[in-house]
């Protein structure tokens, strides 16, 4: 017996604990992709597993709708693998540790995979039932979502007959999205120079740790703390009082998460530890009177290390100070047509620092193209000003909205018949694969809906039990009336 037998939709939930069994960090998808690749096979339908190792399994019409139009059910196979830093937990073999917690499938410690493992559960059990009326179907699972959408953008056209598109990669029960961001990453390398130590300074770490970070998209509008910035904030403020030396510095996992942790690695006159600990202590105050409402548990730790052998020069510690300091971060612009939706932002998600450069990633989002080029151009510029490296990798499209729509009619018609209530038509500040759908394929029609997810992108990221069930009903009747 699994841990979620005897919830509904049963089958949806068994292949949901499934894929909580299975690896699949995004570019580590091969093992899931095979999963898939077999239950497919094992249905007696036609598998593709294609050299993205996108999957698409394709079912004949149940009797009586031979001829309505061929319907495509996407979702992503990967997820984001983050996880509380005092756990440990390897994503490459340790299965999630899921519960259920009231109304909720919860993960302890790491991220669930709701996202979008939900998708490819509700689309496994509707491939496997004998009793769920539908058109012809396509279920495609495509890769690498979280890390560009390379694997949407690698799909072989040919492979796919349907028109009608329903992505099941939304979060939020009871919406209909019809448009979303388009998106880019913007790289900065500074190059770096490395000095010994001076004899009469000790190192030590500090570490911004407590925030709740979430999804770069979805949860910017939020206010949530970005450990990345607040370190640019912090290392300023020493920089003001203090003669002190960087060793290293490093920020977040994923450019589409809002980073929850940063470290970097300082070394201070033995003389000024005490002013040190007591600026750090101001500072900390500082950011806990700022994030009281989002992020009360920030806090810095100060612990002593063993002595760094090599420093960075000033003038290095100087750049990447300033990068940090002076790079946008957060929601740049509000849609005028649809009230409350963030139209442009971004997310400083990623600092590491390797032999040779300290690199800076950030995630960019707008619905409007001339915007995305507008804040890339902005760190263009930053870039060059500081001597350092700029390059835009992994851009994706917006996916427009369209003001016809069958699909759409569909899902509202739907809607009212099972609930009796109006279904709301949204969009959403997010990149989704519909948009390099929509350039891919002419004519596709396409709606992008989802049960209800807590917590996406962060440890602690939770399912709602009755929302999937009430969803899942929704996508069998939109099959079911589709003409």
């Amino acid at each position: 017996m699994g841990k979620l037998s005897g919830l509904n939709p049963e089958r949806v939930f068994y292949y949901f604990e499934e894929l909580t069994k299975i690896p699949r960090c995004s570019n580590e998808e091969q093992q899931v992709s095979d999963y898939l690749k077999g239950v497919g096979l094992g249905l007696g339908l036609e598998v593709i597993q294609d050299e993205e190792l996108n999957i698409i399994i394709k079912k004949p019409a149940t009797p009586g709708y031979e001829n309505r139009p061929t319907v495509v059910l996407q979702g992503h196979m990967d997820m984001v693998c983050e996880k509380d830093d005092d756990i440990e937990f390897d994503f490459s073999k340790d299965p999630i540790n899921i519960s259920i917690d009231g109304d909720y499938v919860v993960a302890k410690g790491t991220t669930l995979g709701g996202d979008n493992g939900i998708a490819v559960a509700m689309s496994l059990a509707i491939l496997e039932s004998k009793i769920i009326a539908h058109p012809p179907l396509e279920v495609l699972i495509t890769t690498n979502e979280e890390v560009g959408l390379t694997g949407a953008a690698g799909l072989d056209t040919k492979h796919i007959d349907g028109r009608i598109l329903i992505n099941i990669d939304s979060e939020e029960e009871g919406t209909v999205l019809v448009s979303c961001a388009g998106g880019e990453n913007n790289n900065i390398e500074i190059p770096l120079t490395r000095i010994p130590l001076e004899p009469d300074k000790s190192s030590y770490i500090l570490k911004i740790s407590g925030l709740i970070g979430g999804h770069s998209g979805a949860e910017i509008n939020k206010g949530r703390a970005n450990s990345n910035k607040l370190m640019g904030r912090l290392l300023y403020g020493i920089n003001q009082e203090l003669d002190f030396d960087l060793g290293s510095i490093k920020g977040g996992s994923k450019s589409n998460a809002i980073p929850r942790l940063a470290i970097a690695k300082i070394a201070v006159k033995n003389s000024d530890i005490d002013k040190l600990d007591d600026l750090v202590k101001k500072i900390e105050n500082y950011f806990k009177l700022e994030f009281a409402s989002s992020d009360k548990e920030v806090s810095i730790s100060l612990e002593k290390t063993e002595n760094l052998t090599k420093v960075f020069t000033k003038a290095v510690k100087d750049n990447i100070i300033t990068a940090l300091m002076i790079i946008p971060n957060g929601i740049q612009s509000m849609s005028q047509d649809i009230e409350g939706l963030v139209e442009s932002s971004i997310n400083l998600g990623v600092v590491t620092t390797n032999n040779a450069n300290v690199t800076m990633i950030c995630s960019i989002r707008s619905s409007v193209g001339t915007l995305k080029t507008n804040i890339s151009n902005q760190i263009k510029l930053i870039a060059q000003s500081l001597g350092a490296k700029w390059e835009s990798i992994s851009s994706y499209p917006a996916w427009q909205y369209k003001k016809d729509s069958y699909i759409r009619e569909v899902f509202k018609k739907s809607y009212k018949e099972l609930y009796n209530e109006e279904l709301e038509v949204g969009a959403i500040h997010a990149g989704l694969e519909c948009g390099l759908f929509d350039e891919k394929f002419d004519d596709i029609d396409m709606v992008s809906f989802g049960p209800d997810l807590k917590g996406v992108h962060a440890p602690g990221e939770a399912l709602s039990i009755s929302s999937t069930e009430r969803t899942y009903a929704l996508l069998v009747k939109v099959l079911e009336n589709i003409q």
